[in-house]
């Protein structure tokens, strides 16, 4: 199938193909031409437009890959590391375009980077490296791309971002002074808690679909005690969930009787690490896969379960929080086992139906109530089309990803 691929560098928009069957582009600059190597990756879905921008002032290079439109504007983080690439950029757009048709609101897939170390500058200039990145994208945003904080981005760079683009609807994730309507408070910040807030509803849901799992008296462990991960903590312990440990860089902090939230949340900002939560039994990060409890919940890294200790995982629920934390060979290992896995593109779908309704203007409370029906309604019809066509959760899940996106096409 032949495709067409834009690539914009800087101002300039001088692309061609070559017989290498990459894409050469030339920068504004004058400097070298960049080759896009696309055929690995390139299918029926995508993707429609990968852009390299490039601002000689700022010394800003980053790409915006939009995979897919067909249900609306591609939706997807900013993520701002030195060892970003066009094809994890790629990876993470498509990633996208499966999350948002399956939880069925009017977005496409899409994903951006920056190439740059924050670690690195003065916060001054990685605001200046931020809104060369809006104005280079101002032709394609918020038409074809609405941003959103990933990695090393959060509010206020949302907020830089969509000032220097001109458009509100351009970021989602902005601070709560920031809206589409103006004098209304409806920015949507990561502090309320979306994402966290659809993980426990999958989780929830799914929980009456395992044998021997009263949500009532059940057990969890978490993996990650970030934005995420604190998160899911305190909505599991809300809901009268067990949470019998948790994790962060540092290690795990175990205690079989349970751990205190508000506790958790003090330790950890005063010493820095869950670790020193007492009493409890400090234990290495991989350790916490193993512990005997009714649900897991990766919330941080990729592939944190794999062939060396998928046969000692004791969960019956793996609800993944975190995006990838188990490959579909993985998957399928654990399901031959008889553990349920909410997939990713499922599981942590609450972030991007929270940017819905931050586009919508919508306020916080609407927000919540919208992801908490949206994943339950979601999570019962992947498991009930997993049991009805005896596949597993992720291919149930993708299996209506994209039929809504080609019933779109049709249409």
């Amino acid at each position: 199938m032949n495709r067409t691929f834009d690539v914009y560098c800087g101002i300039v928009e001088e692309s061609f193909n070559n017989s290498s069957g990459c894409i050469s582009v030339i920068t504004s600059s004058g400097g070298n031409r960049m080759k896009v190597k696309i055929e690995s990756f390139a299918d029926e879905w995508g993707p429609e437009k990968i852009l390299q921008v490039y601002d000689p002032k700022t010394g800003m290079k980053g790409v915006l890959v939009i995979d897919n439109t067909t249900l609306g504007p591609g939706k997807g983080g900013i993520r701002m590391m030195p060892t970003v690439t066009t094809e994890e950029v790629f990876r993470l757009a498509r990633t996208m375009t499966w999350k948002c048709a399956l939880a069925k609101i009017p977005f496409g897939g899409a994903k951006s980077g920056i190439i740059a170390d924050p670690k690195q500058m003065t916060e001054e200039k990685k605001m200046e490296i931020i809104r060369a990145f809006s104005r280079a994208l101002k032709r394609v945003c918020p038409s074809l791309y609405v941003a959103a904080p990933d990695i090393n981005t959060g509010e206020q760079e949302m907020a830089a971002f969509a000032e220097a683009n001109g458009s509100m609807k351009s970021a989602t994730g902005k601070p709560a002074h920031l809206c589409v309507k103006p004098g209304v408070k409806c920015g949507i910040p990561h502090e309320y808690g979306s994402t966290a807030l659809g993980v426990v509803q999958a989780a929830f849901t799914a929980a009456n679909y395992v044998d021997d799992l009263d949500i009532d008296n059940a057990t969890a462990t978490v993996e990650g005690f970030g934005n995420v991960g604190s998160l899911v903590a305190e909505y599991l312990i809300q809901i009268d969930v067990k949470v019998v440990a948790v994790s962060d860089s540092k290690g795990c902090i175990y205690n079989p009787e349970g751990l205190n939230y508000e506790k958790l949340l003090d330790v950890k900002t005063e010493t820095g690490s869950v670790i020193n939560y007492r009493p409890g039994k400090v234990l290495e990060n991989k350790e916490l896969f193993e512990l005997p409890a009714d649900i897991l919940v990766p919330a941080a890294l990729p592939d944190v379960i794999t062939k060396e200790n998928v046969e000692r995982v004791k969960a019956k629920l793996v609800v993944e929080a975190a995006n990838l934390p188990v490959s579909q060979e993985i998957e399928k290992m654990l399901s031959d086992r008889g553990v349920m896995v909410v997939p990713d593109i499922l599981a942590n779908a609450g972030g991007v139906i929270s940017s819905y309704a931050e586009y919508r203007s919508y306020n916080p409370k609407r927000m919540l109530e919208l992801v908490q029906r949206k994943i339950r309604l979601n999570t019962v019809k992947v498991i009930e089309t997993a049991l009805n066509k005896e596949v597993g959760l992720r291919d149930a899940a993708m299996n209506i990803a994209k039929e809504r996106i080609q019933k779109a096409n049709k249409h």
